[in-house]
């Protein structure tokens, strides 16, 4: 059973850090894509990133790019999200999710972890 958990969510203030993990278990990941999304209060889901789980092809949308890394522990199964310069809009649930490399839309979805950034 594939199990995605998410960890490392909590309150900062503007301009500083936080570093999400994901630990994934239940299959083997190497013809995945990891992704990250988040989904504020009010609004839809959106994308944030998304990386190969062997590494390759990190993809950020355009409003986190520059501030927020995404990479890869393969030994430890987990994907992390550092985000950085973080700004009071960057506050939602993040969600970490998993799809084939072949596929279009991310079928396993961990249970989220809440961000929240004052101003």
């Amino acid at each position: 059973q594939v199990q995605l958990v998410e960890s490392g969510g909590g309150l900062v203030q503007a301009g500083g850090s936080l570093r999400l993990s994901c630990t994934a278990s239940g299959r083997t990941f190497s013809s995945y894509v990891m992704g990250w999304f988040r989904q504020a209060p009010g609004k839809e889901r959106e994308f944030v990133a998304s990386i190969w789980w062997s590494g390759a092809n990190p993809y950020y949308s355009n409003s986190v790019k520059g501030r927020f890394t995404i990479s890869g522990d393969n030994a430890k199964n987990t994907v992390n999200l550092q985000m950085d310069s973080l700004k009071p809009e960057d506050t939602a649930v993040y969600y970490c999710a998993s799809r084939h490399i072949t596929a279009t839309k991310y079928d396993y979805w961990g249970q989220g972890t809440q961000v929240t950034v004052s101003s």
